[in-house]
């Protein structure tokens, strides 16, 4: 998958920094020039990773629930007021790594 992501973004002038997968979700730091927007850099990402997981392993279809490979949301988050690069970058690495802690680096993140 992240190679997969890093090769659309090279595709697309994106930035793809850092990416960490946890469970059935993925978290991609990334940066773009501002032409692109936040919703477009998620919707490119999301429909061409699909498709390009789906030609390199079908038998993942089996697996899908009504074929969807992503589901419909996503999060957008940015740097600033509080929340540093390095900050967001160690969060994505841990994901998947430290489910005891999960829950108290999240809410720091976000200095709840």
């Amino acid at each position: 998958m992240v190679k997969i992501l890093r090769e659309i973004g090279e595709r697309y002038e994106y930035v793809i920094d850092t990416v960490g997968t946890d469970g059935d979700h993925v978290h991609v730091f990334c940066g773009a020039a501002p032409r692109h927007s936040p919703a477009e850099i998620m919707r490119v990402l999301k429909s061409l990773s699909a498709r390009e997981m789906l030609e390199r392993i079908p038998e993942i279809r089996k697996e899908l629930w009504g074929a969807a490979f992503w589901g419909d949301g996503y999060y957008v988050g940015t740097v600033g007021d509080g929340v540093t690069e390095e900050s967001i970058k160690k969060y994505i690495e841990k994901q998947g790594k430290d489910d005891e802690h999960k829950a108290f680096a999240q809410m720091r993140l976000f200095n709840l």
